[in-house]
């Protein structure tokens, strides 16, 4: 008689495959008119930071030329997370931003897909109040 071989175990399933992400997913609405903002979060894939980095000193450079972009930051929250805060004026200030290089930049979704762990997190905010200038470099 045989012995009985022993019970099959199932094979640990496999991951499943993540689907690309589009670049970005803009959340919250746009809002009335007034001072807004986007806050950008950002998560580089694994071993892309530098790269994640690039792409944040690319916006930058095109943000330079924009009239209607005013205060604009990038942060790094830690070594994969990111997050970029600019503030316009008003509506169209915001759509122009969109409009302009620095949206070609994440429409760019080969770019992002490579780059990024999941799409940016793009919120539309609201300014409700802010500090405009570093109180040692106001003119008197």
């Amino acid at each position: 008689m045989t012995p009985l071989s022993p019970p099959h175990k199932n094979p640990p399933a496999a991951e499943p495959a993540r689907a690309p992400h589009r670049g970005v997913q803009v959340l919250g609405e746009q809002g009335a008119e007034g001072r807004k903002a986007f806050f950008i979060e950002i998560e580089a894939r694994p071993g892309q930071e530098e790269a994640v980095v690039q792409m944040l000193r690319d916006i930058r450079a095109c943000v330079e030329a924009e009239p209607a972009t005013g205060p604009w930051f990038a942060v790094r929250f830690s070594e994969r997370r990111f997050a970029i805060f600019e503030a316009f004026p008003d509506l169209a200030g915001r759509q122009a931003h969109v409009d302009g290089g620095g949206g070609d930049i994440f429409r760019d979704v080969a770019r992002m897909n490579a780059i990024l762990a999941e799409a940016a997190q793009v919120h539309r905010v609201d300014v409700l109040m802010s500090k405009d200038y570093f109180s040692y470099c106001r003119d008197e």
